[in-house]
């Protein structure tokens, strides 16, 4: 059954075949997984997003548009909810990372500098509007075409573009200073 399409197992779901939701779901939970990380920067509550998306996909599967791509409209879904979510859970939880950690890379030098490269960027990251961030990690990072993006995110395509250009522009500015120190 690994031939069939997304449209066909949609249209078996809405009828109310469980096993083929399950594999629409096989197919695209990891990907909602990370939009919903991406977005909610917090693994746990991303899971509960995941959930609630999923949930609401197979309520809504007799609205899906079989003529239309599955992913997108599955993906949107999971970011509404991710929304909804982040909006009940106006304060956050942080955990404190532990000073020293058992490291299986190389040296401890490069954890470092990766560690270092990464909290910057995921400070100029938060200094990007919403839009901006989600499509240039969804471009860059995740590689979705600016077409799912736009779907996803419910936006003209030429809008995406837009946000990603002035997403990496914005980026290269603030990271200008951190890349003049490495190496």
């Amino acid at each position: 059954m690994t031939d069939v399409t997304d449209a066909e197992l949609a249209a078996l779901a809405a009828g109310g075949d469980a096993e083929a939701f399950g594999r629409l779901v096989d197919r695209y939970a990891p990907a909602a997984r990370r939009l919903a990380r991406l977005f909610l920067r917090d693994p746990d509550d991303a899971d509960d997003a995941v959930q609630d998306g999923l949930l609401s996909a197979w309520r809504a599967l007799d609205r899906f548009d079989v003529h239309r791509p599955f992913r997108p409209w599955l993906l949107r879904i999971v970011l509404n909810a991710a929304r909804d979510l982040r909006r009940r859970r106006q304060v956050r939880r942080t955990e404190a990372v532990p000073e020293s950690q058992a490291s299986r890379t190389p040296g401890p030098d490069r954890e470092t500098d990766r560690t270092l490269l990464r909290a910057r960027l995921d400070a100029a990251l938060a200094t990007l509007p919403e839009r901006q961030r989600l499509a240039v990690t969804m471009f860059d990072a995740e590689g979705y075409p600016h077409a799912e993006i736009a779907a996803m995110l419910g936006v003209p395509e030429g809008t995406v573009r837009s946000d990603v250009f002035h997403a990496r522009r914005a980026l290269r500015r603030e990271l200008a200073p951190f890349l003049e120190e490495v190496p």
